[in-house]
């Protein structure tokens, strides 16, 4: 597996539908820095539905540049997780890459508590 931590080096958050009664719908642009078997920087959109009790599932499409297990390009990356007790963690499906990456296929697990952990699975 590829392994990797990251740090998160922005976050812009707003809300798109709020209300009484009703979960708060929030857009969050996220960058990140990425190290260990990926080395570069990321930019995530994320979708999130937070409940009264502040916890929250989310959807998100995340583009990675640099290298990944050695080869250089981008990948695209799909997340769909939720956020409790402090950690969001997320599923992750590769969608599309570049250059030395085009062909890269598989998924993983994401994680933030608030450190940060990626494990990639990856087939072509």
């Amino acid at each position: 597996p590829i392994e990797a931590t990251f740090e998160v080096t922005s976050w812009d958050e707003e809300p798109f539908d709020d209300g009484v009664g009703v979960s708060k719908l929030t857009r969050a642009v996220v960058a990140k820095e990425y190290a260990g078997d990926i080395t570069g920087t990321s930019t995530t959109e994320w979708l999130m539905a937070y409940e009264p009790d502040k916890s929250a599932t989310f959807v998100g499409l995340e583009r990675i540049r640099g290298t990944v297990g050695g080869k250089r390009g981008s990948l695209v990356v799909q997340h769909v997780g939720q956020f409790a007790d402090g950690a969001a963690t997320a599923t992750l499906t590769i969608v599309s890459g570049t250059d030395e990456l085009r062909e890269t296929r598989g998924g993983g697990d994401f994680r933030a508590d608030p450190a940060g952990t990626v494990v990639l699975h990856l087939g072509e």
